[in-house]
């Protein structure tokens, strides 16, 4: 019945907000049509998807998307296609329209000729009219997606140059000295000097063109080459916009516009690296191989570059800035500082991939919480709602506005699941709301303490969060262990300060941003187009994803057996910093894993590019997914993917006094009809022998009092027979699969309940440092006869050939994988 209510509410709305949108235009009332429209867009998704849970399965066969491939995307592309129509509708005639003048004229010769002329506002500017034509408004367009291309590409350098500088400490273990091009970011500062600020604005195009280097590092194999060269381009890139913002300071037409386009290349970074399941196709760790399009990227730049070029050399003197006539405003650099910093944070930490905030505030089934696709969707449209609010300034900069914000920061902090998705949707919209504001108040205040007080600001930040979960190999870790809380509690103060400056300035801007309201009127015309794009673009992503993606079924459904594995994969980065999630599907996928745990998995943070690669893997092979702990649980992370329904799960954060935290997942599937439970787990190191016999107590504690079969899959970094290792398997009333395998270290697979038919070891294939281990079970009717093992191996030609494990991977194997330690499985009678 509840469910009955919201869709009649959510319909009823819907249906409402489409009469909005579609009668009221964005020419008579543009904020009505905005909200109209948004929250049509916003309702569309729950209505759809409440629609086909509620359906009855007799009933689905009415829905085409379960019965003919293509034909929702198909419907989808005119459903969602209306909005582009009637927005391009009404740039058309509004441009249309500038060349008519009504004038009124009383013709008595005593009287004035003309007493009132009500011309549009915006056909006028200081270079004289504009010529009302289609091809003034394609130009115009063009400018902005060129420039939208541009800005996207400056998220998509920012972004990867934290994940190549991770690639060094994790191979050292430790602080390596290339976290040092972190601080490229300062680069900036030199704009303090002038002439240099004006000459990268007046050739801010070429500019853009050489900072081009940082996406064409992925033609060097060399990590340290492909480093040094992302850094170098956005150093370059930073600069041109920054540049851009501090010359247009007295142009607040030019600079909104700019903003805006800077906002709308974070929420195409979004959608872009949907499509390619959280990974972004111009990365220098993505090539052809991988699913990189780093080329075309490449040549998408140059044309952008180009344009850009063009445009600025067309443009009339009178037009150009100059800033030496740039008034300042009152406000203090500091303050500006401080809000733009932590702005530039809050986004590249939280929101620069759509599913970022769900992967932070994930929690165990059956409260899991939004997935990523299509739930990306609201994360998507949220950022866009609060790009199209942004102009609303004594809305964005009103403390009531940023106590909203605050209280959102806090409920997404305290809270898990759905309710702190709502609250990250909530932050979204008025961190992107508030990004004009923050970048006026930067532009107008003195260039050299502002900018190196904004970038080292920001640094710190970035560093700080690095520090919450990296605390055990770096100096001073104890003091940021865990502590998150502190680092969104000073984000969103400096935040705060931030926005009190702007509030200041945005009552002086108002005749400034008249004298330029053509400008802004076009700009923020372009942004509402745009918006609209993406979020249309997004929701023709999730639909081709979830038409296409596998439903979990098991390799073998015979003998009801099943073959588990575990794996650490070292953060999905080879070991020659390349994205390694699909050499890693082929690996499952060959080797046929039922269920797989997969260690150092968490990369839901600034150093691991925001990337959720799990995605792909899941969808492609068909696997529920459970992320593990959350990402604000400061872990590194345990994930496991399972062909068989997740009845419960739990997600434990082991006893870690001292060392890094431990991490487990404690998961109940539905294997062929009988509950088995399994723990994937990631212990501490070997440094801290007191922590790791507390998490192995703790497990063994988990596993001793359960009552059904159990799976055990985990990294607990011991040798065989020595006190942690029968802590696990003696207290824990569990069986290790092969006792006799004297040569192991870190992975152990245990069991109790099932009957173990093979183990094997496989080789990384250069993937990581780590091997594979697997084990294949077979559910049993009566589990307590087989609670305690016995060890008689057998030879492969006695085991059901739908029992053996694949034959490829016997020699040299293939892709690098191989049996190897005893180069072939073992087989037990059991």
């Amino acid at each position: 019945m509840g469910l009955v209510l919201f869709l009649l509410s959510v319909g009823v709305v819907r249906t409402v907000a489409c009469g909005g949108w579609v009668y009221i235009t964005s020419t008579d009332d543009h904020l009505t049509h905005d909200v109209a429209m948004v929250l049509y867009l916003l309702c569309t998704l729950p209505w759809q998807l409440g629609v086909l849970y509620s359906s009855s399965k007799e009933s689905q066969t009415a829905h085409k998307v379960h019965r003919i491939p293509g034909a929702y995307t198909t419907y989808a592309f005119f459903e969602w296609s209306l909005i582009l129509y009637d927005v391009a509708y009404d740039a058309v005639t509004a441009l249309e329209f500038q060349n008519f003048e009504l004038t009124i004229v009383n013709k008595s010769p005593s009287s004035a000729a003309v007493v009132a002329s009500a011309s549009a506002p915006f056909v006028t500017n200081p270079e004289g009219n504009i010529a009302p034509s289609i091809i003034r408004t394609l130009t115009v367009f063009r400018g902005f997606v060129t420039e939208t291309y541009l800005a996207f590409v400056f998220w998509s350098m920012l972004t990867s140059l934290t994940l190549l500088i991770w690639y060094f400490p994790l191979w050292y273990m430790g602080i390596s000295g290339f976290e040092a091009f972190l601080f490229i970011t300062l680069l900036p500062v030199f704009l303090a000097i002038a002439p240099l600020r004006r000459f990268i604005y007046k050739f801010r195009g070429l500019i853009h063109l050489l900072s081009l280097v940082g996406v064409a590092s992925y033609l060097k194999v060399d990590p340290v080459w492909r480093l040094s060269m992302t850094a170098c381009g956005i150093g370059l890139s930073l600069c041109a916009w920054v540049a851009g913002w501090m010359e247009s300071s007295s142009q607040t037409g030019e600079l909104e516009r700019s903003a805006l386009i800077w906002g709308l290349g974070l929420i195409m970074h979004c959608v872009v690296k949907m499509a390619w399941f959280t990974e972004n196709p111009i990365w220098p760790i993505m090539n052809r191989d991988n699913g990189g399009l780093n080329d075309v990227g490449l040549v998408f730049g140059v044309i952008a570059s180009l344009d850009v070029i063009l445009r600025d050399a067309s443009r009339s003197p009178e037009a150009k800035t100059d800033n030496k006539s740039a008034v300042k405003y009152a406000g203090s650099s500091l303050l500006a500082a401080s809000g733009f910093g932590s702005l530039l944070f809050a986004f590249h930490s939280m929101y620069t991939d759509s599913s970022t905030i769900m992967r932070w505030t994930v929690d165990g089934y059956p409260n899991y919480g939004p997935d990523p696709v299509p739930w990306g969707i609201a994360t998507i449209a949220s950022l866009g709602l609060g790009l199209i609010i942004s102009p609303y300034r004594r809305l964005t900069t009103s403390f009531g506005w940023y106590i909203v914000g605050a209280a959102s920061c806090a409920i997404f902090y305290l809270y898990s699941s759905w309710t702190a998705f709502y609250a990250g949707l909530a932050l979204g919209t008025y961190l992107m709301s508030i990004t004009p504001a923050i970048i006026r108040g930067l532009s107008a205040q003195s260039p050299f303490v502002t900018l190196f007080s904004a970038f080292m600001i920001y640094n710190l930040l970035c560093l700080a969060h690095v520090w919450v979960v990296a605390y055990e190999f770096v100096p001073g870790g104890v003091y940021a262990r865990e502590r998150t809380d502190l680092i969104l509690c000073v984000m969103m103060t400096l935040i705060g300060l931030g926005v009190f400056n702007a509030s200041k300035q945005t009552r002086q801007d108002v005749q400034k941003r008249l004298a330029q309201f053509h400008i802004l009127k076009h700009a923020r015309f372009m942004a509402r187009i745009l918006v609209a794009v993406f979020i249309m673009l997004s929701a023709l992503i999730s639909s081709h994803r979830m038409m296409n993606s596998k439903s979990p079924v098991p390799y073998t459904t015979s003998e009801k057996s099943f073959t588990a594995g575990i794996w650490t994969i070292h953060f999905a980065l080879d070991n020659d910093m390349w994205a390694s999630e699909r050499r890693m599907r082929d690996a499952i996928r060959d080797l046929e894993l039922d269920v797989v745990g997969l260690l150092e998995s968490d990369t839901m943070r600034i150093i691991m590019g925001n990337r959720d690669w799990a995605q792909s893997i899941a969808e492609e092979l068909g696997y529920y997914l459970d992320f593990g702990p959350a990402s604000m649980k400061h872990t590194w992370g345990c994930l496991m993917l399972s062909k068989f329904p997740i009845i419960k799960s739990e997600h434990h954060l082991l006893p870690s006094p001292v060392g890094e935290l431990a991490c487990a997942i404690h998961a109940t599937l539905d294997v062929y009809g009988q509950p088995v439970d399994f723990i994937v787990s990631h212990n501490g190191q070997d440094e801290n022998y007191n922590d790791r016999i507390q998490q192995t107590t703790k497990l063994a504690e988990i596993m001793r009092t359960s009552p059904n079969p159990f799976v055990f899959l985990g990294y607990v970094v011991t040798k065989p027979q020595q006190e942690i290792y029968h802590l696990l398997f003696d207290d824990g009333d569990m069986n290790d699969i092969d006792p006799t395998d004297w040569d192991r270290w870190c992975e152990y697979v245990g069991y109790r309940g099932l009957r173990r038919v093979g183990y094997a070891r496989i080789s990384h294939g250069g993937i990581t440092d780590t091997e594979i281990q697997s084990g294949k079970f077979q559910v049993v009717s009566n589990p307590k006869d087989y609670w305690k093992a016995s060890y008689d191996r057998i030879v492969e030609s006695e085991v059901k050939p739908e029992l053996r494990y694949p034959s490829m991977f016997y020699g040299q194997g293939i892709r690098g994988h191989r049996y190897h330690v005893f180069n072939e499985p073992r087989y037990f009678r059991d």
